[in-house]
């Protein structure tokens, strides 16, 4: 099941890297700005929010396999059925159907292994994501390498192939049961949408929208900001990634993680944003790798504590906190671009030190007596 839901999320982080690995084709093609470059982006995290949060009450109450398979087959379709006759308006359409498929086995995954780990999640988490980050680290060189000779299409197919064949795997797979419903007495006093569940909902919005817009801009910050070809832009993406997957193995080995860490990473990714865009060095690389690992234990660690605030309703749970991820996955990458087209491509990413500041502030709200921490 593990290895599974690993695989799954590879896929899921090359997803997540292809309109930024892609944006130079994109842009000569459709003829896109930084606005509407930001817009694809938005565009997924917008059908991504659809698809988690959709996704966990299913997850609570329904069979899982069908709720896994369908949406993996989901987002192959997607995929597989972008070609060179796709246009913009086409091409946002594939994307935000994308983001729901993807959406739903991101919550799936969650839940199963908050279900199944419970107290103990925060390293299984860590390492499950560790799929996502490794598939974002090796997505610009799988674009590269499906495209080559190729239309820019070719890549859309190629990862939609590969979700096809963890469909498959996903139909033979075992996976367990929903729990029994519970009787209305049984329920737990204090519902899920509560000022408890606020401030996973801020780091997770923050952090969706870091992740999205640095990974659509960097090779425009590498070509515009720096005069750097685009291959050293999508080196700066997997960069980022593999800074990300640092951060996610080393948060596998704090003992027991709380909402401090996040706290702590926030303020870490501010610095390193401050530090790289005021220096302009053309080490574009190491200045994205740094933010990654900055950030990289956030959002397993989010989706942990979270699941252990609520565990009742982990699915649910889970879909909720993805949603406001998405949420920001929308509005930042979006509003990041309109600033790079009024400001110039530094002052974007220099933008989002207010949102890694962001998850520090909300993170510091989930240390008080209350929410929850790792225990």
């Amino acid at each position: 099941m593990l290895a599974l839901c690993f695989a799954a999320f590879v896929a899921f982080g090359v997803v997540l890297v292809l309109p930024g690995a892609n944006q130079k084709e994109l842009a000569d093609a459709l003829g896109l700005d930084l606005s509407r470059t930001g817009l694809l982006a938005s565009t997924l995290a917008l059908g991504l929010g659809v698809g988690v949060i959709g996704a966990g009450p299913l997850f609570d109450r329904y069979p899982r396999r069908p709720l896994f398979a369908g949406s993996t087959a989901l987002a192959a379709l997607a995929l597989i059925s972008v070609d060179e006759s796709t246009g913009f308006t086409a091409l946002v359409t594939h994307i935000a159907v994308l983001g729901v498929g993807i959406g739903a086995y991101d919550t799936t995954i969650n839940a199963l292994v908050a279900e199944r780990f419970q107290a103990r999640a925060s390293r299984p988490m860590a390492a499950v994501h560790s799929g996502a980050t490794l598939g974002g680290v090796l997505g610009p060189a799988f674009v590269a390498l499906a495209s080559a000779g190729r239309h820019w299409s070719a890549s859309f197919q190629a990862i939609g192939a590969l979700h096809l064949a963890i469909t498959l795997w996903a139909l033979l797979t075992r996976f367990p049961q929903p729990p029994p419903h519970r009787p209305a007495e049984a329920a737990p006093a204090e519902p899920i949408l509560s000022a408890s569940l606020l401030p996973f909902a801020g780091v997770a919005f923050a952090y969706v929208g870091v992740e999205s817009a640095l990974t659509v801009f960097a090779v425009p910050y590498a070509t515009g900001a720096l005069a750097l070809d685009e291959g050293r832009g999508r080196a700066a993406i997997s960069a980022f990634w593999m800074g990300l997957l640092a951060g996610r193995l080393a948060m596998m080995l704090l003992r027991e993680p709380d909402a401090r860490v996040l706290v702590g990473t926030g303020l870490l990714a501010s610095a390193a944003l401050a530090l790289g865009t005021i220096s302009g060095a053309v080490q574009v690389e190491v200045f994205f790798a740094a933010v990654g690992f900055s950030i990289g234990c956030v959002y397993p660690l989010m989706i942990s504590l979270a699941g252990q605030r609520f565990p009742h309703a982990r699915g649910t749970v889970a879909g909720l906190v993805a949603g406001a991820g998405a949420v920001g996955g929308f509005a930042i990458p979006w509003l990041t671009g309109a600033i790079g087209d009024r400001l110039g491509i530094v002052g974007a990413v220099a933008s989002l030190i207010v949102w890694t500041l962001a998850i520090a502030a909300a993170a510091a709200a989930a240390v008080r007596p209350g929410p929850a921490r790792s225990r």
